[in-house]
């Protein structure tokens, strides 16, 4: 796996490489006459985030705690975006990505964990690996007219049907297609909290870095568009292992979006998505009959300490995510989302229900109209099932203080991003934690002060 490794960062470098050595107007400019799309999409991202928290008062700690003492974490994360148009409107985009360090305590501690850029438990050396690798190809819908659009990270710059067939198959991360929002989806640039940049409650399939394979299906018009995924699912929880199967093994989501302008041609949009999941994940109950009598080999599996031989039921759910301008410099998002907490969390985080609130606000009032304040609260929760277990003893892949008495996690952050040039952005962070873990015995607050360099090209 090493050698693997290291013979794709090789192809990858010098790909990379190959390319930049040819003219810029090449890479980024030059669009096929015929179908008025560019030949390649290449990108680079590099972020760096550190973040601390003081020491806070606690009456016990777990194995999945918070760490009370004062602690500070740094993450890296690099990415290499490179888009080859195969034919007319058929593209193949592949990323590579290296992480490293790592989040605090561990990234355990908090359902709604603070640094969006650090997936679960990794490797604190850099580590290469492939994160995207699909397909994707576009088929014009009847009557469409074109639309142009910018190259961006996995985007070809050119003219795009505004009614079309979107057809996109291979390993990607789920969320670049579903639960967007304008005003907060990216931890490299806006919110950092897990449980901010995206739906909490949605248990997302995904490997422990953030990514699965499978197939995306999407009609898109001018004002509204509907998705549809079935993808891999983790074999062991928090773990690289993925699988699909018929019966037992996979994940199928449902988006529907609807975009609007106003009177005052302030444009809005709000997405709406359910969800089903079926794994390996055991049902809280279960487990906690077994740990009862002091069998714990449910608990190891939703630790993600074993795999399990056993398919259980679906974890189901839904989401609600709304975007709004109020003016032409500030916009306000919400999302909701809910899921029935009876199987265990698998893959994203320990999050029943959720509810958030923010605006984002840019700086044209003070002459700098590429940055931008944003300030948001989410509250999150579990099921009656989750809190039983965690009460009795029991630990996820995140949190887990031991023992609970039982409050909703709640997190208040706010952040200024500024532009230092067009390619680099410097942003200040500031997050609020109360009950890490849902614990009103750990209930803080925790303090967390983040920097976040980004880097993109």
């Amino acid at each position: 796996m090493r050698f693997f490794r290291i013979i794709i960062t090789l192809f990858c470098t010098l790909f990379f490489a190959k390319i930049f050595s040819q003219s810029s107007d090449f890479l980024f400019n030059r669009i096929n006459k015929k179908d008025s799309v560019a030949d390649w999409s290449v990108h680079f991202q590099n972020t760096t985030v550190t973040q601390i928290h003081p020491a806070f008062a606690v009456k016990y700690s777990g194995d999945n705690s918070l760490d009370d003492g004062y602690e500070v974490a740094t993450s890296n994360t690099t990415t290499i975006s490179i888009g080859r148009k195969l034919w007319k409107n058929a593209f193949f985009i592949f990323n590579q990505e290296t992480t490293g360090g790592g989040g605090l305590s561990k990234t355990k501690g908090l359902a709604g964990f603070p640094n969006g850029e650090i997936y679960r438990v990794g490797a604190s050396a850099l580590t290469p690996f492939v994160a995207r690798a699909y397909f994707q190809q576009i088929i014009p819908l009847k009557n469409s007219s074109y639309e142009f659009q910018s190259s961006g990270q996995n985007q070809f710059a050119g003219k795009i049907p505004t009614s079309r067939l979107v057809i996109t198959a291979g390993k990607f991360c789920i969320t670049d297609f579903f639960d967007d929002n304008k005003y907060n989806h990216d931890a490299r640039s806006q919110f950092l909290n897990w449980s901010l940049m995206a739906q909490g409650a949605w248990d997302f399939p995904a490997d422990v870095r953030g990514y699965t394979t499978g197939i995306v299906v999407e009609i898109i018009k001018p004002t509204w568009a509907l998705r549809f995924a079935s993808v891999e699912v983790p074999k062991i929880a928090n773990a690289l292992p993925m699988e699909w199967k018929l019966n037992g093994a996979n994940s199928e989501t449902i988006e529907f979006e609807k975009h609007w302008n106003t009177k005052n041609n302030l444009p809005g949009a709000i997405r709406t998505n359910v969800f089903a999941t079926f794994s390996k994940a055991p049902f809280y109950k279960d487990a906690i009959a077994k740990m009862a009598i002091g069998d714990s080999s449910l608990n190891d599996i939703i630790t993600g300490n074993s795999e399990g031989t056993k398919y259980y039921g679906a974890k189901y759910g839904f989401g609600f995510n709304l975007e709004q301008a109020i003016n032409k410099s500030m916009g306000f998002f919400a999302r909701y989302s809910w899921n029935d907490g009876k199987t265990a969390s698998w893959a994203f985080t320990e999050i029943d229900k959720s509810l958030q609130l923010g605006v984002e606000i840019n700086g044209t009032n003070w002459n700098r109209k590429n940055d931008a304040w944003g300030i948001a609260a989410v509250i999150n929760n579990i099921s009656e099932e989750h809190k039983n277990y965690l009460a009795a003893g029991g630990y996820g892949f995140i949190i887990g203080d031991g023992k609970l008495n039982y409050g909703a996690e709640s997190v208040f952050e706010t952040y200024y991003r500024f532009y230092i040039t067009s390619f680099v952005q410097l942003s200040f962070d500031y997050q609020l934690a109360i009950n890490p873990a849902y614990n009103k015995d750990r209930q803080g607050p925790v303090h967390i002060p983040s920097i976040r360099l980004h880097f993109e090209l």
